[in-house]
């Protein structure tokens, strides 16, 4: 391993209950004086957002709304946001939302100024170096959901509609400029999405720590991520108004998005291709694949997860990691198999094609060939999955 390396921090964030009544001070400081505020439609028309909208109101904010943000977002969707930004003459977005609003205004943001195609910009080398920067607009993120992170991310995951592919957009200064993390938006939801998105954070703790590479940093983040999923995510599924449980998970998803720089993994890899098919819940499909992936990646994770087992307070030991994010599972109400989340077997190869490709896949610790991604969505679709080596 070489110990040579790169590293980076995310940006300002206003953590806190009650920290919403900041927006338009963040819209301040982050120079945006005509936002576009970009949502979903199952946000749009709920109290936090008429909230966060008369926090604007009153501080001389004109902001139009824009929710055609549809869960896994496709490029139509930011095309459309784009058109609108470009129309209203706005100056900035304020991304509010889970992690498909996020993602989506991000990408619209960073579009806002650019004369090439999006998928120009795809996080494959140093393609986001063909962008103008001084084109893209800045971004205040403000998550109602604990998982993605997104607020603290430098790229968005688009959906490429015509290739049922996911793609990653990425530049450097698509991070947002001020994050609002408030767990008091995240009260309303309901046990699903909290434990869905709850799964995701844990997905980027564990993946990130897992990954090779020389980071740390991003080592020591995500071993406590972890922690705070296993304290803190069955109280906030069990009890949506529990605001420490709530707050904890907040700064896990944020824990989680900050420690993937040193990358991903099959995870993911299987995760996206499946949700651009089938449009599942990315979290909840994360969730499904993990003790697969674990049990594939055993020979060279047993060591790092016995320690980060010892960490929790378990048995220092890989099968007493692996008992405890299955037992985790089923507190928080994860399906036992694909099917349980409406997957069938009809387009594994597809499936298996397109995550060999996905950009996580290199984060992998144990290379993941077309014939290891089949193994993995099989024992995923059978479940009942032992600790391994998956056979």
């Amino acid at each position: 391993m070489t110990i040579t390396s790169n590293w980076n921090y995310p940006t300002a964030v206003r953590f806190g209950p009650g920290r919403i009544a900041e927006l338009a001070q963040a819209c301040t400081v982050a120079g945006i004086t005509k936002p576009l505020f970009v949502t979903d439609p199952g946000l749009s028309g709920l109290p936090i957002v008429a909230k966060a909208l008369k926090v604007l109101e009153d501080a001389g904010l004109t902001a139009t709304v824009f929710d055609r943000v549809q869960a896994n977002p496709v490029d139509a969707n930011v095309e459309d946001g784009l058109a609108v930004y470009r129309a209203g003459g706005h100056d900035g977005v304020i991304a509010f939302g889970g992690g498909s609003a996020l993602d989506a205004g991000k990408v619209i943001a960073f579009m806002a100024g650019q004369t090439r195609p999006m998928w120009d910009f795809e996080d494959i080398g140093d393609w986001w170096t063909r962008a103008n920067p001084d084109g893209i607009a800045p971004i205040v993120a403000v998550p109602t959901t604990a998982g993605t992170g997104s607020e603290v991310g430098r790229a968005g995951v688009i959906t490429n509609a015509a290739t049922h592919t996911k793609k990653v957009i990425f530049h450097p200064k698509m991070m947002p400029k001020v994050v609002i993390c408030d767990p008091e938006l995240t009260v309303g939801l309901p046990a699903f999405i909290t434990a869905g998105t709850g799964m995701d954070a844990l997905a980027h703790c564990l993946e990130a720590y897992c990954a090779p590479g020389f980071h740390p940093l991003a080592d020591g983040i995500a071993a406590e991520g972890v922690r705070l999923c296993k304290d803190y995510l069955p109280r906030a599924v069990k009890n949506g108004a529990d605001i420490e449980a709530r707050a904890q998970m907040m700064a896990a998803a944020a824990m989680g998005a900050t420690a993937f720089q040193k990358g991903l993994g099959a995870i993911h890899a299987l995760s996206h291709p499946v949700g651009a098919l089938y449009g599942t819940h990315h979290g909840m499909t994360n969730a499904v694949f993990m003790p697969a992936v674990l049990a594939f990646n055993r020979s060279a994770v047993e060591a790092r997860l016995g320690r980060l087992a010892g960490y929790l307070g378990l048995e220092p030991t890989f099968e007493a990691f692996f008992a405890w994010i299955v037992a985790l599972r089923a507190e928080v109400g994860v399906p036992d198999t694909l099917a349980g989340l409406k997957v069938d077997g009809s387009r594994l190869d597809e499936i298996a094609a397109m995550a060999v490709v996905d950009p996580t896949a290199g984060g992998n610790p144990v290379e993941l060939t077309n014939e290891g991604a089949r193994r993995i969505f099989n024992a995923a679709m059978a479940g009942n999955v032992g600790p391994g080596p998956l056979a």
